[in-house]
């Protein structure tokens, strides 16, 4: 595993601790889980974004898709 030393403000770090004892856990687990979570929303944003930008994607008009699905004007 690699090493990563971070600098946080004081409150930052209170935080930390107060929740990681609150979940009687170490700062480090709380720390690991939060960045998995943070990479995993930011590969999310990205491919949202790729796809936002795709010229092939076609743009539907929402007045049609709603009359298509409700079947209402």
């Amino acid at each position: 595993m690699a090493q990563i030393t971070v600098l946080v403000p004081d409150e930052l770090a209170a935080s930390l601790d107060a929740a990681a004892a609150s979940e009687h856990r170490h700062r480090t687990d709380l720390i690991r889980q939060a960045l998995e979570q943070y990479l995993e929303e930011y590969d999310d944003h990205t491919v949202a974004v790729e796809r936002l930008q795709d010229p092939s994607d076609p743009v539907l008009d929402w007045n049609a898709v709603r009359n298509e699905l409700l079947g209402s004007d």
